[in-house]
């Protein structure tokens, strides 16, 4: 049976192209902070979900949704676990523990499903149209998120890539998140990889790992950058998005 989606509006004001509202959604768990981004428009939009890096917030991915918004997107930017409103101090001391590790990154799928099911019963976002837009650490969980979850259309990855090979946890986070696995239960769904040719935090031998994996139509764009991407990358990323959900 389907499970309510309880939501609390903290704030919502005017914004150029369409509003900002600042809320907290939940179920029976803990209440997930968002901000969501809605376009004017008489039509229901389409949207994406905007899942951000390591040590980021949602905050920073709603300054993508502000691009996604000049082309009539909505989007929803979550704070994941430990991060951003969320951040515990006291509790982050735990991630040296890799079973603890494990428990977050299955909190914050969990929670990302439901972002996902959050906007496709808003009444002013279509759900057949929806996409999922990560960034470094949540680049990795997009693409875990979107190979359980077929109502995602599209799929653009900045940043993203497999997991490094070598290192001493490379096979227990394996063992809780593969990329490779997921990306190729993609099935056909467009994917677009937006990676810097000098990054070091995820490597190009990475990104052409988790893109050779992807089963077509796929698209990787390289930037003259390192880890952090220009504006043009994620304008360019808008545009493709505005692109495949027009016709999803």
């Amino acid at each position: 049976m389907p499970r309510t989606i309880h939501q609390t509006t903290l704030s919502k004001q005017r914004i150029p192209n369409g509003c900002r509202v600042t809320l907290e959604f939940r179920t029976d768990g803990d209440p997930v902070p968002g901000v969501l981004l809605l376009p004017d428009g008489p039509e229901p939009a389409s949207a994406a979900l905007l899942l951000h890096g390591y040590s980021s917030r949602k905050e920073h991915l709603a300054d993508v949704g502000r691009g996604l918004l000049a082309h009539g997107i909505a989007s929803l930017a979550i704070d994941l676990p430990l991060h951003g409103s969320r951040s515990d101090p006291l509790q982050a001391q735990s991630l040296r523990n890799p079973f603890q590790i494990a428990s977050l990154w299955r909190t914050a799928v969990g929670e990302s499903v439901l972002a996902t099911r959050y906007l496709a019963a808003h009444p002013e976002i279509d759900g057949e149209r929806l996409a999922v837009v990560g960034y470094s650490m949540g680049a990795f969980l997009a693409v875990q998120l979107a190979a359980g979850e077929p109502a995602l259309r599209a799929v653009a990855l900045a940043a993203g890539g497999d997991l490094p090979i070598g290192t001493p946890l490379a096979g227990v986070a394996r063992m809780v998140a593969d990329p490779l696995r997921a990306v190729r239960k993609l099935h056909g769904r467009p994917l677009l990889m937006v990676n810097g040719r000098w990054d070091r935090t995820v490597s190009p031998e990475q990104a052409e790992r988790l893109f050779a994996a992807a089963e077509e139509p796929k698209e990787i764009r390289w930037w003259d950058a390192g880890h952090y991407l220009p504006t043009a990358a994620i304008d360019e990323a808008a545009q493709w998005l505005a692109t495949r959900l027009a016709t999803a």
